[in-house]
């Protein structure tokens, strides 16, 4: 592709992933915000909760001045707590849906556009259930949100069986849930994540041409899944060209291949596009970061 990549995108960073010392709410969030805003190359910055109210109004002061899109993470309020959205015991469900219902108003407080979350674990013999439970939460999220202004709800896709073996799940089921929510709220799709992609066992075509009515969110990032004896094995997001990783370039071109090809990527209303990368062991964040900003432009090249 010849053309400005700033012309179909707002390439991001999920600065809770590429600084993990802050997952938790915590930690030197104001000097790694700050690095990021003061990046030219992105356009957008994925933020997730901040505990300290004094923090977040410096966040706030910082994202207000940088001319950048801004997105909610919810899924560490979900991932660093072990709660439930779709738990079927109902105190579990009704613990998670209070505190992603408190990362919609911080969320609404920090100028974000869109509230991403994921579905949770389940159990096969009861999987109908806990689906029902989670379309429950998620009507719950969306008229929340709904009453407080125009942000998005965003269910983000995550394997079912590997890692954090999360309801939604293979493309088919997430089609149907976006369906099933779609029909009473408008301001609910899906994201997309391509590390996300090899763990369900899918192609990028497969992942996104049956949902590509509800994708409003997408991820880029590398995972390893060859073996479980592997160095960071699972879920973990680690950069580009990691020992034994699934995506590298080639596959991070097939993957803009297809958001072009369903119209995701365009010119008349660029989206999100952000890296999800996160330093393994004693990595630099910052080189790590560098690192997928040259595997985009060199995949850019080759679209």
């Amino acid at each position: 592709m010849n053309e400005p990549i700033y012309k179909y995108m707002k390439p991001g960073l999920i600065h809770f992933m590429a600084y993990p010392a802050t997952m938790k709410g915590e930690g030197p969030i104001v000097e790694t915000v700050r690095k990021i805003v003061t990046d030219e190359y992105f356009s957008a910055i994925e933020i997730t909760w901040i505990k300290d109210p004094e923090v977040r109004a410096q966040v706030k002061k910082m994202l207000d001045s940088s001319h950048m899109t801004v997105a909610y993470g919810g899924q560490p309020r979900l991932l660093t707590t072990g709660l439930n959205i779709n738990d079927l015991n109902e105190e579990g469900r009704l613990k998670a849906l209070q505190t992603l219902k408190d990362g919609i108003d911080e969320a609404y407080e920090m100028g974000a556009v869109g509230f991403a979350f994921l579905s949770g674990k389940y159990e096969e013999n009861r999987k109908e259930e806990a689906y029902h439970a989670l379309l429950k939460s998620t009507k719950e999220l969306c008229g929340y949100a709904k009453s407080k202004g125009n942000m998005r709800v965003v269910l983000e896709i995550f394997d079912y069986d590997i890692d954090k073996k999360s309801l939604i799940g293979p493309a088919t089921l997430a089609k149907r849930f976006a369906e099933d929510v779609r029909s009473e709220y408008d301001n609910f799709g899906l994201m997309v994540d391509l590390s996300h992609i090899p763990m369900i066992r899918e192609t990028c075509e497969e992942a996104i041409l049956p949902i590509k009515d509800y994708l409003v969110h997408a991820h880029m990032g590398n995972t390893v899944i060859k073996d479980p004896s592997c160095v960071a094995y699972g879920d973990t997001h680690p950069r580009f060209g990691f020992p034994n990783g699934e995506n590298d370039v080639d596959e991070l071109v097939e993957f803009l291949r297809v958001l072009l090809k369903v119209g995701y990527l365009n010119t008349e209303n660029p989206p999100v596009l952000s890296f999800e990368v996160k330093p393994w062991g004693d990595e630099d964040p910052d080189i790590v970061i560098a690192n997928a900003k040259r595997v985009l432009n060199l995949a850019w090249s080759r679209v």
